[in-house]
C-alpha cells in the first residue's frame, strides 16, 4: 500500500465527509498545496474531507489538516470517483 492509500484509508474511517461543510470559509484562508508522492506530510489531526462526487474518473478532492505543530493546511489530491461500477 503505497503512502497515499495509506492515508486516505486512515483519514476517511476517521472523519466523515460531512465535517468539510462547515470548514469551507477556512479553507479559503489557508493556501492550498497540490499532493505529489515527493510531499512529505506531517497529519497529525484531520480536520475535514471534501466529499467524493459520485462520478466515474478521476476527481479533485481536499483534505484540512493540522501538523504536529498545530499549524493548520490544505491539501489537494486526486482520488476515483464513487460512480464507477464493476460490472
Amino acid at each position: 500500500m503505497n503512502k497515499m492509500s495509506a492515508l486516505l484509508l486512515a483519514t476517511l474511517t476517521g472523519v466523515g465527509s460531512s465535517a468539510f461543510a462547515g470548514d469551507k470559509g477556512m479553507a479559503a484562508k489557508i493556501p492550498v498545496e497540490t499532493y505529489s508522492y515527493s510531499t512529505n506530510l506531517d497529519i497529525a489531526r484531520v480536520i475535514s474531507l471534501s466529499p467524493i462526487p459520485d462520478v466515474c474518473g478521476v476527481v479533485t478532492e481536499q483534505m484540512i489538516y493540522e501538523d504536529s505543530k498545530g499549524i493548520r493546511h490544505a491539501l489537494e489530491y486526486q482520488v476515483m470517483g464513487n460512480g464507477c461500477t464493476s460490472g
